[in-house]
């Protein structure tokens, strides 16, 4: 298991993102050589978590829970074939493209050490965007994104350090529950009724989502079908 690119996006101006000045950073480009690592601060004020890297709208993506976004080489490869065009590593906007991990399936909690130095934790998966429509220039991609459900992982900074392209990724903690990235993701999207299961993984669970799953049992109990 390994990282095999490391990507960084600018500001870039676009017509289709929601920030006031227009700008988004999801156009991310692999990089050659260190990049580091390290806990942005709260969402809101904090952005990446990689340095020289954009978050623009941090109104709703970056901050400590949402520093690192890492997808699957795999997952890009699989949907190069539905699309019919090639899809270059970042092209989902992600910091991290993978190979040798199904990062959907990885578990809320499970800790990466990434190369030497960086310790990173699963909070959650990515939930697709306007911004990310456009981007992708694919019509409905949002619901067909959704559809497939295998949406890539958000982490946090456990440990700052870090990360290059060729860095192997340890798998060195994985919670006992059975909470994965791509259950979190139906939950908050399509079903749910799977959102009391969420509550299993804890405090690692991204903050909005943990909010989410316990207004849902408080409205209608564990076993509701809502």
């Amino acid at each position: 298991m390994k990282l095999l690119s490391v990507n960084l996006g600018h500001p870039r101006a676009v017509p289709y993102t929601d920030h006031p000045e227009g700008l988004t950073g999801i156009d991310k480009q692999p990089v050659d050589g260190p990049v580091r690592v390290a806990a942005p601060g709260t969402k809101g004020t904090g952005a990446s978590g990689l340095a020289g890297d954009a978050v623009c709208e941090t109104r709703h993506h970056g901050g400590d829970d949402q520093a690192v976004y890492a997808v699957a080489r795999e997952d890009l490869d699989e949907w190069e074939r539905t699309l019919g065009r090639p899809l270059r590593n970042g092209s989902f906007g992600e910091n991290l493209t993978t190979a040798g991990i199904d990062v959907s399936r990885a578990l809320i909690g499970e800790r990466w050490a990434v190369g030497a130095e960086v310790v990173l934790e699963i909070t959650s998966g990515r939930i697709p965007c306007r911004t990310f429509q456009g981007h992708m220039g694919e019509k409905g991609w949002v619901k067909r994104f959704t559809e497939r459900g295998a949406p890539g992982a958000y982490l946090r900074v456990i440990r700052p350090g870090e990360v290059r392209a060729g860095d192997a990724v340890r798998i060195v903690h994985r919670p006992e529950h059975e909470v994965t990235v791509a259950l979190q993701f139906r939950a908050i999207t399509t079903e749910r009724a799977l959102l009391p299961r969420l509550l299993a993984a804890g405090e690692a669970l991204h903050p909005e989502a943990q909010a989410v799953a316990r207004t849902y049992v408080e409205k209608y109990g564990t076993d509701a079908k809502a």
